[in-house]
């Protein structure tokens, strides 16, 4: 054995070996003299200190000469604040100048603050990309279309524009209708029970708008047993999405009961389409969004396969591939996300500033009874909500005057030269804010006063770039036409068939930040059926 372990010596690799011990040998006694005498508590300071000390240069280096505080609070930074944030505290940020920042935790966010610096993000998709926060690729799922970028997000919102056309969004009224039918007896019966004394309304105003979504994006597929189920649950997904979060889903979190919720939401929806599926394919009648666009993949197929059998066709406007059911689940929750919340928001202020302004009231009722022919059970078309101006200049103020979207968060993809003077870093978040824009004085004349008139003989209608309340740009809400008609119809049928009274406090002129806005005392009112 010895004579084998000769053979295979080698010199060389003595040597090298040897060197090698040698080299170790000297970085072990210079690290020995270095920590000598230091303990493993004085080892572990100093790494927090230093680590302390990286964190404040690089928020000083990214800061550069925006506004924003002088130094961060370690690794946290204001996120103690933002676990309750205050809108007074938004807006003394966005008064603070054109781009202001914050850090928290491992995030450096700049804020664009004024209408140029807001539009100049939202028109810039070379450099951004809207990103949500960070806990939506978790719960929306990341492969949902809202995260696709460029070319691919253009391609797959093409295919979704049919879905919101005048003709399509007529289809969808009859179910909005036979909701509110359901839920302004609810709303009395809410009053009643009370015995007549005002009951905060907001959170019935979130069901009630998530009742009116499930039902214009997937019909009569989902039970109103599970319908309940996500206006309940929703508020969880709300809470887990707020602009700042802990970015880990921990149990017991607002992330993780978010990301519950989003999962139940995604498996209801996946139901509903595999039923739509199945009912389209028979020939059923497109009652519902998702009916609409299962429609549209079917007839794509029928024209591939037509040619495919060299058969002439006519060819869709738009060719669809077949979407799977949890990707067609994954785009209408899209359309929940984007619709549940702001439009509670401004179901919220909108019952609330009718029975402050009764004058603005007896208009839209006068004008709603108008478009109806006297009849004020007639039921309702797309011809009587474009007749009506005045109800949308009341939707519209509304949408201005307590905008339901306050900022729009975007992620830098490559530094961004938002100014001659800065650049905002790569793997920044970029939060264009729309509140300014649609406050400011001098396109808007006294700006904090509800003034639906400024939209028929005022300028307000050519301030289009100040209109920022549906985004510009790539990425502009596709909804936002029917979210205006949708609410011209709330407030017009309500308008006709109830009275309610709002019992104000000191607090209903307040604005609570919940993703949205909504007035601190959430809305305590009594609703009677109208005589």
């Amino acid at each position: 054995m010895s004579a084998m372990n000769g053979g295979y010596s080698s010199p060389t690799a003595d040597a090298a070996f040897a060197s090698h011990r040698e080299s170790r040998n000297l970085a072990d006694g210079v690290f020995s003299q270095v920590f000598s005498g230091w303990s493993a508590w004085s080892i572990a300071v100093t790494l927090f200190l230093s680590l302390v000390a990286y964190d404040q240069v690089m928020y000083i280096w990214n800061k550069g000469s925006i506004v924003g505080p002088i130094f961060k609070t370690p690794f946290i930074g204001p996120f103690l604040e933002s676990v309750n944030p205050k809108f007074e505290q938004y807006k003394a940020k966005w008064d603070s100048g054109d781009l202001s920042c914050v850090s928290v935790f491992h995030k450096f966010v700049v804020i664009a603050s004024t209408r140029d610096m807001a539009r100049k993000v939202l028109n810039s998709p070379a450099y951004v990309k809207p990103c949500v926060v960070d806990a939506a690729h978790k719960l929306l799922r990341p492969t949902n279309w809202v995260f696709l970028d460029g070319k691919a997000h253009v391609d797959f919102r093409k295919g979704l524009n049919g879905l919101f056309t005048r003709k399509a969004l007529e289809l969808y009224l009859p179910g909005q209708e036979e909701v509110y039918d359901k839920y302004f007896e609810n709303f009395v019966r809410i009053s009643q029970e009370n015995q007549g004394k005002p009951v905060p309304f907001m959170p019935a105003f979130r069901e009630v708008m998530c009742a009116v979504s499930c039902r214009t994006f997937v019909g009569h597929y989902m039970s109103e047993e599970a319908v309940k189920k996500v206006a309940d649950d929703y508020y969880n997904i709300t809470a887990a999405l707020e602009l700042v979060n802990f970015p880990i889903i921990l149990p017991f979190t607002k992330s993780w009961y978010g990301k519950k919720a989003a999962d139940m939401v995604l498996d209801e929806f996946s139901k509903c389409a595999a039923k739509s599926k199945v009912r389209m394919a028979a020939g059923g009648d497109v009652t519902c969004i998702m009916d609409d666009w299962i429609k549209s993949m079917i007839e794509s197929q029928k024209y591939r396969d037509q040619l495919a059998k060299g058969v002439a066709a006519e060819k869709p406007a738009i060719l669809l591939r077949a979407f799977t059911d949890l990707e067609i689940a994954q785009t209408i929750f899209t359309f929940l996300f984007a619709s549940q919340d702001a439009t509670s928001s401004a179901t919220t202020w909108l019952f609330q500033t009718m029975a402050q302004r009764p004058d603005v009231l007896d208009q839209v009722r006068a004008e709603n009874l108008k478009v109806r022919d006297g009849d004020r059970h007639k039921r309702i078309t797309m011809d009587m909500l474009e007749a009506m101006p005045y109800t949308r200049a009341v939707v519209k103020e509304l949408l201005r005057y307590r905008p339901p979207v306050l900022m729009v968060p975007y992620l830098v993809k490559k530094t961004f030269p938002i100014t001659d003077t800065y650049s905002v870093p790569k793997g920044s978040m970029v939060v264009p804010a729309t509140y300014p824009a649609l406050h400011d004085p001098e396109v808007y004349p006294s700006p904090e006063t509800y003034d639906p008139e400024r939209w028929i003989t005022g300028t307000a209608e050519s301030a289009s770039k100040n209109w920022l309340v549906f985004g510009t740009g790539p990425h502009y809400c596709l909804g936002q036409t029917y979210a205006q008609l949708n609410l011209m119809l709330l407030i017009g049928k309500a308008s006709l068939e109830l009275d309610w009274k709002h019992h104000a406090t000191p607090l209903s002129e307040q604005i609570k930040v919940f993703a949205t806005i909504f007035p601190q005392d959430d809305c305590p009112l009594v609703f009677t059926n109208r005589a």
